[in-house]
């Protein structure tokens, strides 16, 4: 066998490396904090789509079965440490979901992470690529989004989360800032390629 080879002779991936140290780390938690999740139905997958969650669990109802799903991104970029809290987190949706069929972020899941030492909300691991910010003097609101969705294609059409006021929205790389429709087309077409 070689370096990278599994008894099978099939090479193994970053996803493989991805999963197994996931579910050992999954193994020692459930041990450890006796936390009553049925493995036979927990799937695990990694993906590389996502572009600024750690991990996801997504709950199949009609299988009754939960799949933790791992960025490979979050995995190259965070210490073991901090993936490992990741996995952690999406372990609780896992339990939620087996348990009572939903999961969220509220109080039980708050009081469960804790156990576990999971964060109540993983960090992103990616820069965003637009800052939405508020106008109105004295209001501190800001959201970042990744994508050029509706609030950051027509923010004109919006309200600042906090206060109802106006709002810009900044290209992080470039700078440029738009209120309106107009102006993220003129953005857009002044960055050319560099969008």
């Amino acid at each position: 066998m070689t370096d990278g080879d599994d008894d099978s002779g099939a090479e193994l991936t970053i996803d493989d490396e991805i999963v197994a140290r996931a579910r050992i780390h999954a193994r020692e938690v459930l041990r450890e904090h006796d936390l009553e999740i049925d493995r036979a139905s927990l799937e695990w997958s990694v993906t590389t789509r996502a572009r600024r969650r750690a991990g996801a669990c997504r709950w199949d109802a009609d299988r009754e079965v939960a799949t933790i799903v791992l960025t490979r991104q979050a995995y190259e970029r965070y210490e073991w440490s901090a993936f490992a809290g990741v996995v952690r987190h999406e372990l609780v949706h896992a339990w939620e979901f087996q348990r009572f069929g939903e999961s969220g972020h509220g109080p039980r899941f708050r009081e469960r992470a804790a156990r576990l030492e999971a964060p109540r909300h993983c960090p992103t691991f990616s820069e965003p690529r637009y800052v939405l910010r508020c106008l109105s003097s004295g209001c501190d609101w800001r959201a970042r989004r990744h994508r050029a969705s509706k609030p950051v294609k027509v923010p004109d059409q919006y309200r600042c989360g906090s206060c109802g006021g106006s709002y810009e929205v900044e290209h992080a790389e470039s700078g440029r800032t738009w209120t309106t429709a107009s102006g993220f087309g003129g953005a857009r077409a002044a960055l050319g390629e560099t969008w």
